[in-house]
């Protein structure tokens, strides 16, 4: 991300405090503590003035005594108000985080495939969680404080002048310097937090690549090169943070020191003064030396909250970056597909994940209702993305498909999915129940169905072995489970939906015998009797399909029955049954 030249964005501060306006009670309820709070800031020391001046030093202990009554009255109200303006200040701040990050997760449901493809999962892990909770602080401790002391600032200015426009003009000539070292840093540290959100991305980023992929790393005995590539990672965070660091041990000393000159300014001049009789008094020195600690104190908190604003705003930056992403796919169909006759027609499809690359060549072929179409191809021929575009994960670039003789864009995103379950080659699990990963918590199915289920499609006695049954908790991503048993969930997944179209991407190349025997009696139970698209990795399935498509390159060279194809001399198909499927054959 460029780094922008502006200390501050009020295009995009505009645009975060319009999701404050469902809370508009809260937000004016938080802006009148701030001025409350401003107005209680100088009654203090004026209450002090009043009391050296007309208790202390005439020795009046009867006023001293009145005087301390009001100081403990107004202590009172201002921590009324502070606590109310705290509260309600970080609870609006919460209250607007919600509402974003609600909408950040609806919008990121919907990106296309392709958008996921090109992106990080731990940089959207960050811009969802770490991004977003720091845009609260935008409210609880950045805007209404620098409002808060901004006005309490300014209240504090108008009554020095009131009071004596000597000693304000002694620390007004201080204050300059403090205003410029403070609007110095706030470029500074912009720039700064910029660099530290971008490497808390990249830190986060290869974390969880490295968490995800553990087996991959010690398989290929990878544990010094990543560690010490997460070292390099590592440092340039810590330097990033540094440079935040270092930009405060600047400015801070030079705040203090700016404060004590006027301190030591304001008790010489007004010491001189009173002690020549002026119309200086001890009292209203006091006074002026609390006043300015108060002026100069808000001015260095400013800076520092000002740091914890720009980090906010540079999270929200992020954030609507997010919010602004154009990656949906156009969802104008308007025919809902209550049940489908299961008729699938691909015409002279094109299709690239990348616009100068294409990986479907034209390919043109019909599955009729309740047949078993068998794909097959070398590695990278298209088979895999051929679910895609029937799912419309991604949009084809030319051609089109049609469900029942109407173009899949036509029906509406969710009815057209409702009606085709896919069972994937690399199941997902979630941390979750055996049930609830099947039902994926749709109320409709219950769970005597689900056993239903599986009793047909033969998995209820695997599931039932284990510790749980249906209510055992197969953890992250299923880990808990072998690659057979989290295929045979895959299916029970699809099954209980009752599709009229099922897409599988068998794979069996990982799993033992028994597993491979269980899938294939429940790859036969749920292709029985609908419209199967089946890429095939076991001879079985590819001779019981009723048609089989060779594909090579994105192109179908082949299409017919296992007996037809393998008659062919030279075909594409007999080359890969010979040399793949034999092989099987013979074992």
């Amino acid at each position: 991300m460029a780094t922008s030249g502006k200390a501050f964005d009020f295009r995009l501060f505009r645009r975060l405090l319009a999701y404050t306006n469902k809370y508009r009670r809260t937000f004016y309820f938080v802006a009148f503590a701030a001025i409350a709070m401003s107005a209680l800031s100088i009654i203090h020391p004026h209450l002090l003035r009043q009391a050296i001046d007309k208790s202390i030093i005439p020795q009046d202990g009867g006023k001293l005594m009145f005087y301390i009554i009001l100081m403990i009255v107004v202590l009172c109200f201002e921590v009324v108000f502070q606590y109310a303006f705290i509260y309600f200040a970080n609870w609006l701040g919460q209250s607007v985080i919600k509402d974003i990050r609600t909408r950040m997760f609806k919008l990121m449901l919907s990106f296309k495939m392709k958008y996921y493809d090109k992106s990080a999962v731990g940089r959207l892990t960050t811009r969802a969680v770490n991004d977003i909770e720091t845009i609260s602080s935008i409210f609880s401790q950045g805007l209404f404080m620098i409002i808060s002391d901004l006005l309490k600032m300014l209240v504090i200015m108008g009554f020095m002048l009131y009071q004596s426009w000597r000693l304000s003009l002694i620390v007004f000539a201080i204050l300059p310097i403090l205003v410029y070292a403070t609007r110095v840093f706030q470029r500074a540290m912009k720039t700064a937090f910029e660099e530290v959100r971008s490497q808390v991305a990249n830190l986060n980023s290869f974390v969880q690549e490295r968490i995800s992929g553990m087996k991959i790393v010690q398989i290929f005995t990878r544990e010094e090169t990543e560690y010490q590539e997460f070292q390099k990672i590592n440092e340039k965070h810590k330097k990033a943070w540094i440079k935040t660091v270092w930009y405060n041990s600047i400015f801070f000393p030079i705040a203090e020191m700016a404060s004590s000159v006027a301190i030591g300014l304001i008790a010489w001049y007004g010491g001189f003064d009173a002690a020549a009789g002026g119309a200086i008094t001890v009292g209203m020195i006091a006074m002026f030396i609390q006043l300015s600690q108060m002026l100069f104190r808000p001015l260095r908190q400013i800076a520092d909250k000002f740091n914890t604003l720009q980090m906010g705003m540079v999270a929200a930056n992020r954030v609507f970056g997010i919010l602004d992403t154009e990656s949906h796919i156009e969802d104008k169909g308007t025919i809902e597909m209550c049940r489908s006759e299961g008729l699938i027609e691909f015409k002279d499809v094109h299709f690239g994940y990348k616009e100068d690359e294409e990986v479907i060549k034209g390919i043109s072929f019909t599955v009729q209702p309740g047949e078993t179409v068998a794909i097959v191809g070398a590695t990278g021929a298209g088979k895999s993305t051929i679910i895609n575009l029937l799912s419309r994960f991604y949009e084809i670039n030319g051609g089109e498909i049609l469900i029942d003789r109407v173009s899949s864009k036509e029906y509406s995103l969710a009815s057209l999915r409702r009606q085709i379950a896919v069972v994937l080659q690399d199941v997902f699990l979630f941390a979750d129940s055996i049930l609830n990963n099947i039902t994926l918590n749709d109320p409709d199915i219950s769970e005597e169905q689900v056993i239903a289920a599986a009793k047909e499609i033969g998995v209820d006695k695997f599931i039932e072995s284990l510790p749980d049954g249906y209510h055992y908790n197969v953890k992250e991503r299923g880990s808990m489970l072998s690659s057979g048993q989290r295929q045979l969930i895959a299916f029970l997944r699809a099954y209980v939906t009752n599709p009229e179209i099922l897409v599988l991407d068998e794979a069996t190349s990982s799993v033992d015998s028994y597993s491979e025997e269980m899938i294939q009696r429940a790859t036969e139970k749920v292709t029985q009797g609908r419209t199967s698209i089946v890429i095939a990795h076991r001879l079985a399935t590819v001779k019981k399909a009723d048609k089989i498509i060779v594909m090579e390159a994105g192109k179908i060279v082949e299409m017919g029955t296992h007996k037809e194809l393998l008659k062919k001399e030279d075909g594409h198909y007999r080359n890969l049954y010979e040399v793949q499927f034999m092989a099987e054959e013979m074992m």
